[in-house]
Formats: structure tokens, C-alpha cells, sequence
């Protein structure tokens, strides 16, 4: 099984104005399209994507939160 290379980071969230997710920067299309992509066109999409997330000028992400209860390991 090969594994696909993706820029994907969990926050899937499109931009209105520019139509780009902010979290990894691709277009809806080329997500759409991304596990059929040629390994060329994919590395070609990643090497766009720092310029295309810094044009957004978005403001930074906050770190996640942890969400749910705590469960209380014991030892001994």
C-alpha cells in the first residue's frame, strides 16, 4: 500500500474571499482531487502553498483544545 502525501492539517475551514482552506492552503478542486493527483502535480501543489496561506494574512490559529473529561489514571 503507498501512502499519499498530504498537507492536509485537520482544520478544514474555507476562505470565503480566496476560496483556500486555511489550514493546509489548497483549493477545494485539488482537494477533491488530491489521492488522484500525480505524485508531480501534488509536490508542485505543496511548494504554492506557504505563498498561498501568507497572502491569506489570516490571523494565527489557536492551539487546540481539549475537549471532554479527563479520566483518572491510577498507578500502584
Amino acid at each position: 500500500m503507498q501512502v499519499t502525501e498530504s498537507p492536509c492539517v485537520q482544520i478544514c475551514i474555507v476562505d470565503p474571499a480566496s476560496r483556500l482552506c486555511v489550514g493546509c492552503g489548497r483549493t477545494i478542486d485539488e482537494i477533491t482531487a488530491w489521492a488522484a493527483m500525480a505524485p508531480d502535480a501534488r509536490r508542485h501543489v505543496m511548494t504554492e502553498l506557504p505563498a498561498r496561506l501568507a497572502a491569506l494574512d489570516l490571523p494565527p490559529t489557536p492551539p487546540p483544545q481539549r475537549t471532554g473529561r479527563r479520566r483518572l489514571v491510577t498507578r500502584g
